[in-house]
């Protein structure tokens, strides 16, 4: 027997080699990308969670080494705000970040776990000396006393116990960040090397694939599409009524059946039509015999009725199997809505998530009321995370608080947004004016994104209203990029003008500085800063801009109420504007009065 190498084994050889390659591809990419996420997910639900909370904890640390020398050498009463402070910081803070670090510990190794319960027992033999201090000097009157005024310095010295623990304690903590550094950016390292194997293999497998099917087309081509154009013409003639004069040579594949079959066709037409053209002549009796019993022509010369019947038959055979198939076609498309479906709500669960992520960078509602007591905070994200975020903090009794307007919103703005608010906090412990907070600011952000890369078109950013407030002095320092503070004095409103750049523009002009402007406030005054959200919100009759007019319009008739109903007041307008349209920005507007 000949070996027969087939249409279908050839056309099936050529697709099985592309299949293999592409189900190499899909494996491979499959593994590399589910490595990948493995990785991603530990950086973001361990690694980068571990490294902030060490670096509160190690923030915590130095500020409770502040306060307590503070608690000693300046002579207070038990009410002072520092020694407040570090009462809530023993007894709240810290009992909070363990909490944290604790929960995520968990997944640390067990050399990492040691180290941070051993830390935790120095923290708290360190705060059990920061007791002892206290106990000396509770309040005003016990400064007087040397014997208390001795033990306390002695132990908050340069080579007392308090002094000595607590720079161990940071040294430590350094330590352990360094590692969670390390093994972040290790992580890191590993999943870009599972990319980069991925481009290559997806490059070189891609040009396998691209060279195979050109071979395979070209061999297609050669020995099928030829002879099958051979068999065209021929039916093509035979559409015509035209028969060939010779039959025609067989091959020893399918093409070659075809032929086999074509060559019997042609034979059977011509008795088809001599019978014809003797049942013309009135030769009824004429001797005809279909070809076999599957003769559908001749057949149909035969008895006509029983054919017709049949293919009745058979056309209702085929409606219920077409039905049969749409039915299976919609559940598989009903499963597939499921899936989306699934996958949509794994989504929207990371998001909110986000969202948590992004809440713990804000300050606390308890934080804001003590630090400012008298405002309010109108805070409206347009998606479940946001770009806007509003910033507090203290330093030398003086209290710093802004709204901040980082590029776009969403997950994009949120990233942004604990950039920004870190980059705040380290600027905040180097400066003390709003300008050169803002000024340390925009250098660093640009340094961060690389905006002074070559080539880069990137322009993220942010704007944003700083203010510095000194309660005891009533004296309020502003420094703004592109958005401007409002103040309200026997109902009149001012605005003072912010800088017309952004932060994250440092490369752009080195030489541009942030203008530091004061102002002495009087009882009753109130002050606004705010993001660019509720001005440019869309809604009323005609679905435009509120606008910054109509804004201070408003400011100005709600000023005089309370607090708590300026941002109720707020919040309603821009809702009875925005109407049935969409939020196109993030909102943030701060009040205070004085």
């Amino acid at each position: 027997m000949s070996f027969k190498f087939s249409i279908g084994k050839r056309i099936g050889t050529g697709f099985g080699v592309l299949i293999f390659l592409v189900i190499s591809v899909f494996f491979v990419t499959y593994q590399t990308l589910d490595k990948s996420i493995k990785i991603n997910d530990e950086i973001a639900t361990v690694n980068n969670p571990s490294l902030t909370a060490l670096e509160e904890l190690k923030f915590l640390a130095v500020r409770s080494k502040m306060l307590i020398f503070n608690w000693v050498y300046s002579q207070s009463n038990t009410n002072h705000p520092d020694k407040i402070k570090l009462v809530r910081l023993i007894e709240l803070e810290y009992p909070t970040i363990k909490l944290k670090i604790s929960k995520l510990a968990s997944s640390w190794n067990e050399k990492d776990l040691k180290k941070i319960n051993s830390l935790f027992e120095e923290i708290d033999a360190l705060f059990e000396m920061h007791q002892e201090v206290m106990t000396y000097l509770p309040d005003f009157e016990s400064y007087e006393e040397a014997t208390n005024q001795f033990l306390a310095n002695s132990m908050i010295g340069d080579d007392g116990d308090i002094y000595i623990k607590t720079n161990e304690i940071i040294f430590h903590l350094d330590e352990l960040i360094n590692i969670h550094k390390f093994q972040t950016d290790n992580a890191t390292k590993k999943m870009q090397s599972s990319f980069n194997f991925l481009k290559t293999l997806a490059k070189y497998l891609g040009l396998a694939l691209i060279i195979g099917g050109l071979l395979i087309a070209f061999y297609t081509t050669k020995s099928i599409v030829t002879p099958v154009n051979n068999l065209k013409h021929i039916l093509l003639k035979l559409s015509k009524g035209i028969f060939p004069e010779k039959a025609i040579q067989a091959r020893n594949d399918e093409i070659g059946e075809m032929t086999i079959a074509l060559n019997r066709l042609v034979v059977g037409l011509k008795s088809t039509k001599d019978f014809a053209n003797a049942v013309g002549s009135g030769k009824y009796n004429t001797n005809y015999k279909p070809l076999s019993n599957e003769d559908t022509l001749g057949i149909a010369l035969l008895k006509m009725r029983e054919d017709l019947e049949e293919n009745e038959r058979v056309l209702e055979k085929k409606v219920v199997e077409r039905t049969k198939e749409v039915v299976k076609q919609k559940d598989e498309i009903e499963k597939q809505n499921e899936k989306i479906s699934e996958l949509y709500k794994e989504v929207t669960d990371s998001i909110k998530y986000a969202k948590r992520l992004q809440e713990a960078i804000l300050p606390p509602d308890e934080f804001v009321k003590q630090a400012l007591p008298t405002s309010f905070i109108l805070y409206k994200p347009k998606d479940i995370v946001s770009g806007d975020f509003y910033w507090i903090e203290q330093k030398n009794n003086k209290t710093y608080f802004a709204s901040v307007d980082c590029t776009g919103h969403g997950v994009p703005g949120a990233f942004m947004s604990i950039l920004g608010n870190n980059a705040l906090n380290e600027a905040l412990r180097k400066y003390d004016t709003p300008a050169e907070i803002l000024d340390d600011l925009n250098k660093g952000i640009s340094e961060k994104l690389h905006n002074n890369a070559l080539g880069s078109t990137t322009k993220d950013g942010m704007d944003l209203a700083l203010c510095c407030y000194d309660a005891s002095k009533k004296e309020l320092q502003y420094a703004g990029a592109f958005n401007p503070l409002y103040f309200i004095r026997d109902n009149e409103i001012t605005q003072l003008k912010a800088d017309k750049f952004a932060i994250g523009t440092y490369f752009e002009n080195p030489k541009q500085k942030y203008t530091n402007h004061i102002i002495q406030l009087q009882e009753n005054d109130m002050v606004y800063i705010f993001s660019d959200g509720y001005a440019d919100q869309f809604g009323g009759p005609k679905g435009k801009k509120l606008m910054y007019k109509n804004f201070r319009n408003y400011l100005l008739g709600i000023h005089s109420e309370s607090l708590v109903n300026q941002k109720e007041l707020l919040n309603n307008n821009i809702e009875t504007w925005k109407g049935s349209l969409e939020q196109v920005d993030d909102i943030l507007v701060i009040g205070m009065h004085v």
